[in-house]
């Protein structure tokens, strides 16, 4: 494993350990990037809802500020990459990334865990659903999302916890690989679920992503110091890939997020 895109600090109130304490695990394990993508702050359309899994607005200063003073410190060991990884709110898309754009942020990756709107009436990704409707907006975001044109990549795009019909879970997500493959975005198999024995990574979504020829990413999802590039994890996630067939990268060509 050469990088790693997908790591959280502290900020996000669900992750442990320092973000220097991050960069030496990945140096000692061989990394030759390391990506932060901590869940992003968003400008909420309810100005007082503070959301419990992400950073506020007013942390991104203090974000950046470490990892940046940290990639220089380690410029010479491991190259630093500070991203978001962020949500799909239609309706807050270009406001948020007004904000972002006063920063020096070097790429999003997509990790819709709600669907809608969390800060008004939004659905978890995690929730066992059987509703189709839900299913499809699930794709739909996704879709619009990497339709911008500034998402990198898909992390765990089989999150949505779809326990309905096979076919029709199978039909929905075929657009999604799809409209990746289109646009040249990897998928990301989220080894934090294979640690965690979520219900992600899916083997019926990968099974479809191999037979459809998608490009797949290994990815972290580091919560903890321990999570980064490790080895017997990153064995195991191979050997997942391995069974359907999938084309794994090493690394990829981020995209501007603006």
């Amino acid at each position: 494993m050469k990088a790693n895109y997908h790591t959280h600090t502290p900020l996000c109130r669900h992750a442990w350990g320092s973000e220097e304490e991050y960069i030496q695990k990945a140096i000692t394990e061989g990394l030759e990037i390391l990506g932060f993508s901590d869940h992003a702050p968003h400008v909420f359309a309810t100005e007082d809802f503070d959301s419990p899994a992400r950073m506020k607005i007013s942390q991104i200063g203090q974000y950046f500020e470490t990892l940046l003073a940290l990639r220089k410190k380690y410029k010479d060991y491991i190259q630093i990459l500070i991203g978001f990884e962020t949500e799909y709110y239609p309706l807050l898309w270009e406001k948020t990334r007004q904000v972002y754009k006063n920063y020096p942020l070097d790429y999003l990756i997509l990790g819709n865990h709600q669907i809608g709107n969390e800060s008004i009436s939004a659905l978890n990704s995690f929730s066992a659903t059987k509703d189709e409707s839900t299913l499809k907006s699930y794709v739909d975001y996704c879709i619009a999302a990497c339709e911008t044109g500034k998402i990198s990549f898909i992390a765990h795009p089989d999150v949505i916890n779809f326990v309905g019909d096979g076919d029709t879970y199978l039909r929905e997500m075929t657009r999604l690989i799809k409209k990746a493959n289109e646009l040249a975005l990897p998928l990301e198999i989220n080894m934090y679920g294979l640690r965690e024995n979520r219900a992600y990574p899916r083997a019926d979504f990968w099974t479809l992503a191999g037979a459809l020829g998608a490009t797949a990413i290994l990815g972290c999802d580091c919560h903890r110091i321990e999570h980064v590039a490790d080895q017997d994890e990153i064995k195991q996630a191979q050997e997942y890939a391995a069974r359907f067939g999938l084309n794994i990268v090493d690394k990829i060509d981020l995209r501007s997020p603006f």
